[in-house]
């Protein structure tokens, strides 16, 4: 008898219907257009693979606050791109805190495999220093 699927699977699987996640590739051509890219990754995993270039670094914990554009704690971009580009280490946590942004009314997505596939498709991380939102 095949093991049910974990119930975090079943939540992403969820999470992610009715809007489209993005590849690498087409993530940087989403920021070309002026979306906005948001990493969500800590702290010591920007530190061991580098930083995406023109993100904006926003704490997992704070995200709904920092990018709903209502919201009074709000960063100054939220809600003045087209688009929010979320990423993380491996596109897992990112797709639920796409589908919570999404909730608020942020047009949101993110990438497939997260770094890991912004890695894999070659483009480029950098050294620093982040754009780190709290």
């Amino acid at each position: 008898m095949p093991t049910p699927p974990a119930a975090i699977d079943l939540l992403l699987d969820r999470a992610r219907q009715g809007w489209t996640r993005l590849t690498a590739l087409e993530a940087r051509d989403a920021v070309a257009r002026g979306a906005l890219l948001v990493d969500t990754r800590t702290a010591a995993q920007r530190a061991r693979t580098g930083e995406l270039p023109g993100a904006l670094v926003i704490d997992r914990t704070v995200l709904e606050w920092r990018l709903d554009p209502t919201s009074p704690v709000r960063i100054p971009e939220a809600g003045a791109r087209p688009q929010v580009v979320v990423v993380c280490r491996q596109g897992f946590s990112s797709s639920l805190a796409a589908r919570s942004l999404r909730g608020l009314g942020v047009d949101a997505t993110d990438v497939v495999d997260g770094v890991e596939g912004w890695l894999a498709a070659g483009l480029p991380l950098v050294a620093g220093p982040a754009d780190v939102r709290e």
